[in-house]
């Protein structure tokens, strides 16, 4: 059983990733920037499910100087830390002529410096016990560009990057570090909450449909899993095809 801190566990991908890995009997805490009721019910969700009883905090990655305090009290309150899913962020768009200043750094503070402090935190502890698993969740425009986020993009690329350079670094000490890049998913950050496809949709994936959070949770699961002992630096890209569509327009 290994003890996880899934960051953004209210809803999406976390949520589904925190209650999955209750599930499967790992001992689990979640972080939450505001939805105060979001975050237990996915506590309730998962001991409703079979889980183990989740533990809940309220952490916003905009706020640096609370990631180390909060992080801290959960590795104290299970006990250490095995596994960090370093899940939050948050997502504006705007074209790049009319992007602000503001929006630009509330991206860059959650889904760069703030993911980065979160497994910086949490290495330092995994150094010293010896070692654990970074699974920074990312999205697939880590690897190919979206009109219209020109900070998510930079951020997640940016967190990409950071992954490598941490696996370098870590595996000696028995810290490994990997991503989870998915395409589109429906949860409440892109304001779908059902996989029913809409037309654009049917043509931009080569699946047809966005994806349900609980498939991204189910990659995550798996990398939690002893199968991927010998994986870091990775980047597991789980988008239906959608980052082979520029190939093919290309043929």
């Amino acid at each position: 059983m290994a003890r996880i801190i899934v960051t953004g566990g209210d809803s999406g991908i976390g949520r589904a990733a925190a209650v999955s890995l209750a599930q499967h009997g790992h001992q689990v805490a979640i972080t939450y920037r505001s939805d105060t009721q979001g975050a237990n019910d996915a506590a309730e969700q998962a001991q409703r499910n079979g889980g183990t009883p989740l533990v809940v905090r309220q952490l916003d990655l905009a706020e640096p100087d609370r990631i180390s305090a909060v992080l801290d009290e959960l590795i104290g309150e299970m006990g250490g830390l095995d596994v960090l899913v370093n899940n939050a962020g948050a997502m504006q768009q705007a074209p790049v002529l009319e992007h602000s200043l503001d929006d630009w750094r509330k991206i860059i503070d959650v889904d760069l410096t703030g993911c980065f402090l979160a497994a910086q935190h949490a290495a330092r502890h995994m150094v010293d016990a010896g070692g654990g698993h970074i699974i920074n969740v990312t999205s697939v425009h880590e690897h190919i560009p979206l009109p219209g986020a020109v900070a998510y993009c930079a951020a997640k690329a940016g967190m990409g990057l950071v992954s490598k350079v941490m696996a370098l670094e870590l595996g000696g000490h028995g810290v490994r570090v990997n991503t989870v890049a998915p395409g589109e998913v429906a949860t409440p950050m892109t304001d779908q909450h059902e996989a029913d496809p809409t037309e654009q949709q049917r043509g931009a994936v080569p699946l047809g449909r966005p994806a349900h959070a609980e498939e991204i949770a189910a990659t995550i699961v798996a990398l939690v899993g002893p199968g991927s002992d010998y994986m870091t630096g990775s980047s597991v890209v789980v988008d239906g095809g959608l980052s082979l569509i520029p190939a093919a327009q290309n043929t």
